[in-house]
């Protein structure tokens, strides 16, 4: 089965509000309760709506999983003015997209998220699929375009782009991210971050540069 979504153009806080509504209460309660012990009756209670409402919105629980995920990545990742075709200092350009990537991946409401997936995906591979398909892979896709754009103006050398892609999310996916998924303090600072994201775009440039 297919999970990946349409998703909107419109940023999350422009969506109709009674739409974001079900969003927001939907989130809340997979994040408290997880995947498996929320119904579509209890988002529609939570959210103040009908659950011929809810439907009309979403067909079944795993396409309202894959919405959340799906507008979440579209709005903080994938949306086109992140990846500029073309750029002056393309080490400036990465560090700006590893920046948001990563902050966007330690955002506390984000790993609480990313921790019902991993809990739940066994008993339901719906929920894995959704993920997967709405937040890493239409990162991986967009981030494969991009650097195969780069590539071919010249300004990387990718024989692979999205090998290179994903080389790039391995890198800043250790340390800092591994300590907070596994919710060990201290959070992430910002100097952390920073500090992660650069060493990360220098050894792709060292790679791919």
């Amino acid at each position: 089965m297919n999970h990946e979504v349409a998703v909107p153009e419109a940023p999350a806080e422009s969506l109709p509000r009674k739409r974001r509504q079900m969003l927001e209460a939907a989130t809340a309660l997979f994040i408290e309760r997880g995947y498996g012990a929320v119904s579509m009756d209890v988002v529609a209670r939570a959210a103040g709506v009908s659950k011929a409402t809810l439907y009309a919105h979403f067909a079944s629980k795993d396409a309202l999983f894959a919405t959340i995920i799906g507008e979440a990545c579209r709005s903080n990742l994938v949306a086109a003015e992140f990846y500029p075709a073309d750029v002056e200092d393309v080490a400036a350009a990465l560090t700006a997209i590893g920046g948001r990537v990563l902050r966007f991946l330690v955002d506390p409401q984000r790993l609480a998220i990313f921790r019902v997936v991993i809990s739940e995906s066994v008993r339901f591979p719906e929920l894995g699929a959704a993920f997967m398909e709405n937040g890493p892979a239409a990162f991986r896709d967009r981030f494969v375009d991009w650097v195969a754009t780069q590539t071919r103006a010249g300004r990387l050398n990718a024989e692979d782009p999205k090998l290179a892609a994903e080389q790039f999310m391995a890198l800043l996916r250790s340390g800092i991210y591994l300590r907070a998924s596994l919710s060990l303090p201290p959070a992430p600072t910002e100097a952390e971050i920073d500090a992660t994201v650069n060493a990360a775009v220098g050894t792709f440039l060292k790679a791919f540069g």
